[in-house]
């Protein structure tokens, strides 16, 4: 959320997210307020380097360009500083003297030349070889030119290069030549204050412009190089751009807001794979160690402070290695163990019902999808008054109306829940059983147990939250606002009720702390409820295999406007860009004039052979990439790096499977008759470049195992002195077998069998210091092979 903004009049306010200044996610506009509250998450890998993460408030206009009001810049380096907790930034001046990014290559000399007369002089020489990574104008590629400057306290020799049309990569290769000292004879009036400068107060300046043609050029960027360093030497080197160094000292930037933000930001280092070996068995062999307590996976729990640190990369390695089932079934019986009442059942924030949460969430989504979506789309775009509650009703509501729309939404959500068991995914199905035989098998005399171990996962814990939360399973794009939030909170609560297997009964009614509710759940009171829950838990807690009973309905995966190039010729031969709604299902890839329209192109998903970038240089153009099918390539230009990746990640999941995928492909367009990557003059000529995406066709989630591993790896490095006081404690525990009379510090720790839990640290501490050396080594090879001035390490500020 923001605060105080200004103007100090209500306006309507978004934010954007930004790598650098290209915009990846946008809020959903907040209308008539100074200080919006957006309460929007996004989550998303970042493909590309970047310098820094920004954060744009924009003031929105109907007839003008929306109005950028200031923005929140953190570097890449301070990330760090800010993750896992909330901070207010100030916002400071949007200024495009101060809106740069990108890299330049020169190379400069300094040159004695000796004249006719025998006297010497010396000359500067500038070769100005190429740019990378200039940002975006208006959303497309810049106009890029470069001024090549000599400058002193009395003196400003300037050259200019090129313009290089619609490209952020432009290939100058352009050299100048700049007197620097004239020889003693030279005769001519001299342009200069004084005859012989000093050359320690020289200094080149390349700044990089955007031609703007009719309007005025716009500043990208520029770099600083005093002459003293070149010595006679050449001197070839990249350097990021600089903003200008007076870009905000002027303006006031304690006026114009603040904004709140919460961000989570993790980099891995990850080393190739066979580094990872012993870390990696000792984990996955979690699910065999008896006690489970004394397992690596456990112990990782144990020293993690939050539990969820240690669960998202541990749930995700273990489903990568199919290892996710037993594990939890372990857990699980570890956790019933401790469980006194039937009625308790998994109602608590342990590390099984943590693991089972993150396995939904990864396993479910496309179930999530296929079974709620539909409504969900329905409840907040046709939205009808569902206040039942008597203080919050407004003037002129009418609460028996209200009631039957609830009742409406109800039915429909809980049928839709109910009908969908042949979706549930397989590896969700299997959770279930181990979960509802270790429930029986831990309270036999009670017959509902069973059931309420499965109810309280897949009602309370995945389509109740999803209800009311349907922006961060990816239902919905954005936060819904607060009448539509309110009604999917009371859904919420209903589908929570109904799901409870054994809830249904008058006895029950009085558990509601809302007398309305109560009042509400009164037209509930159908056996079919009941049996419609227990049906639908029978089949999702099943092992039997399921198969659709009809055609089954495609499940809708992805949807989204982007730039596609033309199939055809237009009137004037050329090839040109327009812009389509794309849709991806679970059965076709197609596009629309516009979002609702039918599809002017089709390609069924079994016809996909790949799907891969595509060189910028293809058309000067970002973010582009190519599915490739029986015709010919289908080029597509998404609108930021991250909705590229997403596209692709998506295609490449749904088309895994296809028999005919290709091996090779072109990274580059067939154009003016020849493929411009390998120079191939014949159309159909294979591939000179091997898919990334050729995997096995029976991986079904995106999963990198080495990554996963290497973020358990940092949070062991992280807790070494909590693996030490672990360590400490089964040594007293194995030499001091007499009970425990006071709390101690080891109090909170889970140890069953002291030696196989002393046995299991001393190979996760030695794993570790192992992987402490690997990465060392790798970091001082990183640090020796990519000299500072080099691409992958260019030069920031002025080089000294």
């Amino acid at each position: 959320d923001a605060k105080h903004l200004v103007p100090n009049k209500m306006r309507d306010f978004f934010c954007t997210i930004n790598l650098d200044q290209e915009e990846v996610f946008r809020t959903q506009v907040v209308e008539k307020s100074l200080s919006p509250y957006f309460g929007e998450e996004f989550y998303f890998e970042i493909p590309r380097t970047f310098q820094w993460l920004s954060f744009y408030i924009y003031d929105k206009s109907v007839l003008q360009k929306d109005l950028r009001i200031g923005k929140v810049s953190i570097k890449k380096e301070d990330l760090c500083n800010y993750t896992g907790k909330e901070n207010w930034f100030m916002l400071q001046p949007v200024d495009s003297n101060s809106e740069v990014q990108g890299k330049v290559h020169l190379e400069l000399k300094l040159n004695e030349l000796i004249t006719d007369n025998g006297s010497v002089c010396q000359q500067l020489v500038v070769h100005i070889k190429e740019c990378h990574g200039l940002p975006l104008i208006n959303g497309q590629n810049c106009d890029p030119y470069a001024t090549v400057s000599l400058v002193g306290p009395s003196r400003n020799d300037q050259k200019k290069t090129k313009v290089k049309k619609k490209t952020s990569n432009p290939q100058f290769n352009e050299t100048f030549y700049f007197e620097v000292t004239r020889s003693s004879s030279y005769t001519k009036k001299s342009q200069f204050q004084v005859e012989e400068e000093d050359i320690e107060k020289l200094e080149v300046r390349v700044d990089l412009w955007n031609n703007g043609n009719l309007v005025q050029d716009i500043f990208l960027g520029e770099i600083k190089v005093p002459v003293k360093v070149l010595r006679n030497d050449s001197f070839q080197a990249w350097y990021l751009l600089q903003p200008r160094e007076n870009g905000n000292k002027s303006s006031k930037t304690d006026d114009l807001g603040s904004l709140r933000l919460n961000i989570c930001y993790t980099e891995d280092c990850v080393l190739p794979s066979e580094y990872y070996a012993s870390l990696r068995n000792l984990l996955l062999k979690s699910s065999d160690v008896q006690p489970i307590s004394a397992s690596a996976a456990y112990i990782l729990s144990e020293v993690c402070r939050d539990k969820y640190d240690a669960v998202l990369p541990l749930v995700r390695l273990l489903l990568h290695h199919h290892k996710l089932v037993p594990f939890v079934a372990a857990v699980a019986e570890l956790d019933l163990k401790d469980t006194q009442e039937a009625n308790t059942i998994f109602r608590g924030n342990s590390l099984a019902t943590r693991c089972v949460d993150e396995m939904m969430k990864i396993v479910g989504k496309h179930y999530l999808k296929v079974t709620l979506k539909p409504v969900i789309d329905e409840i907040c775009e046709s939205p009808k008054p569902c206040e039942i509650d008597p203080i919050k009703l407004r003037e002129g509501d009418n609460v028996e109306i209200n009631m039957e729309n609830l009742r409406y939404y109800v039915d429909k959500v809980f049928r839709e829940i109910v009908r969908s068991s042949i979706s549930c995914p397989t590896l969700m199905c299997d959770v279930f059983y181990s979960l509802r035989h270790l429930a029986a098998k831990r309270f036999p005399n009670d017959p509902h147990v069973q059931y309420s171990a499965v109810s309280s996962f897949v009602f309370l814990r995945f389509f109740a939250v999803a209800v009311v939360s349907p922006h961060t399973f990816h239902l919905r794009p954005h936060h819904p606002d607060a009448q539509t939030s309110r009604t999917l909170t009371l859904i919420s609560k209903a589908i929570q009720t109904l799901g409870s297997w054994g809830s249904l009964t008058k006895s029950k009614l009085s558990s509601f702390k809302e007398t309305f509710m109560c009042e509400f759940f009164k037209t509930f009171q159908e056996e079919k409820f009941t049996e419609s829950v227990k049906k639908f838990l029978d089949d999702v807690s099943s092992t039997e295999s399921k198969e659709p009973s009809g055609v089954s309905e495609p499940v809708h995966l992805k949807e989204g406007e982007m730039y596609k190039r033309a199939q055809g010729r237009t009137r004037i031969g050329k090839k040109n860009f327009k812009k389509r709604w794309f849709c991806l299902t679970s059965r076709e890839f197609t596009y629309h004039k516009q979002q609702d329209k039918e599809p002017i192109f089709t390609i069924p998903i079994k016809n996909i052979l790949a799907v891969e970038k595509l060189d910028e240089s293809s058309f000067n153009k970002k973010n582009m990439f190519q599915v490739l099918h029986g015709e010919k390539p289908l080029y597509i230009q998404a609108n930021n790096c991250v909705e590229a990746s997403e596209w692709i990640e998506a295609l490449c999941r749904v088309t895994r499977c296809n028999q005919k995928r290709l091996s090779f492909y072109h990274p580059s367009a067939f154009l003016n008759g020849s493929w411009l990557c390998c120079k191939a003059t014949v159309e159909s000529t294979e591939g000179c470049a091997r898919c990334t995406a050729d995997v096995p066709a029976d991986t079904q989630i995106e999963i990198d195992g080495d990554r996963e591993t290497e973020r358990i790896y940092s949070l062991f490095t992280i807790n070494r002195s909590k693996l030490q006081k672990l360590e400490e404690a089964c040594g007293s525990i194995a030499v001091y077998q007499g009970p425990r009379k006071e709390p101690d510090d080891y109090s909170n720790f889970t140890i069953e069998d002291s030696v196989a839990t002393f046995q299991t640290l001393q190979q996760i501490i030695d794993t570790v210091e192992k992987l402490n050396e690997s990465h060392e080594k790798y970091q001082k090879k990183r640090s020796s092979s990519a000299k500072y001035g080099s691409e992958e390490n260019p030069i920031v500020g002025k080089v000294s």
